[in-house]
């Protein structure tokens, strides 16, 4: 009867303590993957600043051309994120003897982990959403904006009052940008041919696109041309010319990165006969990693919780145990790293990527559920008299 009151009393409280430190660890994990996405954040957006300051891209699509990056992101930095700010959480409630105090009125290490489980659950469940669907989406969407960017002379290198170059030897400079999107008073320099200098000006402009490559239409206007080596001079006038601007879009839009197909593409790559040996197994390495790299968010939390949870407590610090769980999730990302460079050239070793989350997963789990302080201490003790003995 008196166990059973017991029970009764602590199931409330564990319903508090799952909540409050449910709320610690996602507020610390926001913090830390916020901190580390703006960091990396300001190293890609170097690579736009140029767009910016020497092309006059408008800070609208800067800013959505750095944001698709953020995805891709988030999914490699989240297990890292969640990693660190469950260590932190459950070394404060143990240096605070909020653990110490939990642990005497009878909490297993496995009840005091619920909260690990319930965010680590959830951040594994949205990790697989922005995997399958968020960074397709995302990379389909940077390719076709990095490549309208990069090609739209018309709003983006054309400048008013300002001499532009538009590729190798092209320079032309334009009065005003129209609001039917045309652009008026234009004098263009072509130097492309090196026998040749032509000089063109027109009234109006418009860029057209013909096959993803740009061209320019003048009209009403004249064409004067010098010969290098005659040195001859020609003129003529016209109403209507076509300039070709092949040094943007050559080659048209990029094709699909891998990182766009879904899951089901992926994983049916073998079937898919447009495709080489080293490309199908590299599909399949990459849908594998879907399902399971969003599952190192819940490995890396519980690998950061169990030493501190069955460890012994130490009034100087549990300097020796989170340096013990530093090292085994340096240790798993490394062996993920290797395991999917083997799989991408065998099949072969693609069941490893599975065992590296399974196996560390299932041991953290068993110390959790398992795990004896007084067997650890015996076994310790035995240790020490067999290495005296001997």
């Amino acid at each position: 009867m008196v166990f059973f009151n017991a029970k009764l009393c602590i199931l409330p409280l564990m319903k508090k303590l799952t909540r409050y430190i449910s709320v610690q660890i996602t507020s610390g994990f926001l913090l830390v993957v916020f901190s580390l996405l703006s960091m990396l954040w300001l190293t890609q957006s170097l690579r736009f600043v140029e767009m910016v300051t020497n092309k006059g891209l408008p800070l609208r699509l800067f800013v959505e051309l750095t944001s698709l990056l953020m995805p891709q992101l988030f999914v490699v930095l989240s297990p890292v994120a969640l990693f660190s700010a469950v260590l932190f959480v459950y070394n404060r409630l143990l240096s605070d003897r909020e653990l110490v105090i939990m642990q005497a009125v009878g909490i297993s290490p496995l009840r005091n982990a619920t909260s690990v489980f319930v965010v680590g659950f959830l951040l594994s469940f949205f990790s697989i959403y922005v995997q399958n669907w968020g960074i397709p989406q995302a990379e389909g969407a940077f390719r076709r904006l990095e490549w309208e960017v990069k090609n739209n002379v018309s709003h983006l290198m054309f400048k008013e009052g300002e001499f532009t170059t538009l590729k190798a030897n092209m320079t032309a400079f334009i009065t005003k940008h129209e609001t039917d999107g045309s652009v008026s008073g234009i004098l263009l320099s072509d130097e492309t041919n090196p026998k040749q200098k032509v000089t063109l000006s027109a009234e109006r402009g418009r860029i057209i696109y013909e096959n993803e490559h740009p061209h320019i239409i003048l009209v009403n206007g004249s064409r004067q041309e010098i010969d290098i080596e005659s040195g001859r001079f020609s003129s003529l006038n016209f109403t209507r010319y076509s300039v070709d601007l092949g040094g943007f879009g050559k080659g048209g839009l990029k094709p699909a990165s891998v990182r766009e197909k879904s899951l089901k593409e992926l994983l049916s790559a073998n079937k898919n006969d447009t495709l080489s040996d080293a490309d199908k197994r590299k599909y399949i390495v990459e849908g594998n990693r879907r399902i399971t790299t969003p599952w190192y968010n819940l490995l890396f939390a519980l690998i950061a919780c169990t030493g501190l949870l069955i460890g012994n407590f130490n009034r100087r610090g549990q300097t020796k145990i989170i340096s013990c769980s530093v090292f085994c999730m340096i240790l798993v990302l490394g062996l993920d790293l290797i395991w999917t460079n083997l799989a991408g050239r065998s099949l072969y070793f693609l069941p490893l990527l599975y065992l590296n989350c399974l196996i560390p997963l299932t041991v953290c789990v068993s110390l959790l559920l398992f795990y004896n302080p007084f067997f650890w201490v015996k076994f310790k003790n035995l240790y020490k008299g067999l290495r005296y003995a001997l």
